[in-house]
């Protein structure tokens, strides 16, 4: 019994790179709580072409299931491709935090919700909880295109063509969802793709010893 805990937990021991999160949402909590006033404005005149539509709740939200649902399953079936998936998030929002630590920035695009249907009040709660700072780049954007890009390059998803356009548009629908509800101007989402196309360049597309070596010696150790 003993043995097969010590099998699985060598198995799967790249999940300890989440225990990073704790490190990520510690840092952002305390810029929250900090940054109340930040010099930085984010706008664009698109902001004001943008209507706001409460149902954008619903992809914002899926947001948190989209991430966790490809970590826990690239974790299970992909040590490769759940450890760029998380290089790319972590590096990613570590990136993020670093600007919003030096430059602080946020957005006054938030309106009056006066509706009481569902959709209204879970934005009055969000409102509520998160605050409209720190904005820029969208770690909402940046972690969306990251999931769809593991999705994406993923063998053993090949064949999944509907598997593959479904994470597509939800991707799309999530990054809208970030500008329908006020919740980040078109400025911190351009800067959220950027961000993500720089990482992709270095993730997938340059062949860095460091990590290339990473997966040699996750290899080897599968195979002792």
């Amino acid at each position: 019994m003993k043995e097969q805990i010590l099998t699985k937990l060598k198995k799967y021991n790249h999940a300890l790179i989440l225990l990073y999160y704790i490190v990520i949402l510690a840092w952002f909590r305390l810029l929250e709580y900090f940054n109340t006033a930040p010099r930085h404005i984010m706008y664009s005149k698109l902001d004001d072409y943008i209507p706001f539509v409460s149902i954008f709740v619903i992809p914002y939200f899926l947001w948190f299931a989209y991430i966790a649902a490809a970590m826990v399953y690239f974790c299970l079936r992909s040590r490769e491709d759940f450890l760029k998936l998380s290089i790319f998030m972590f590096s990613g929002m570590t990136i993020c935090l670093i600007i919003y630590t030096l430059f602080p920035n946020g957005q006054n695009l938030r309106p009056e919700v006066v509706g009481n249907d569902i959709f209204s009040l879970v934005i009055k709660w969000l409102y509520d909880f998160d605050t409209p700072t720190n904005s820029a780049p969208s770690m909402h954007v940046l972690n969306s295109v990251a999931v769809h890009i593991s999705i994406a390059r993923y063998n053993g998803f090949k064949k999944s063509r509907l598997l593959k356009s479904g994470s597509f548009i939800l991707m799309v629908l999530i990054i809208l969802s970030t500008v329908f509800l006020k919740q980040h101007s078109v400025m911190d989402v351009m800067y959220g793709l950027l961000l993500s196309a720089i990482l992709y360049v270095l993730v997938y597309k340059t062949k860095f010893k460091g990590l290339q070596n990473l997966w040699k010696s996750y290899e080897e150790s599968d195979s002792v």
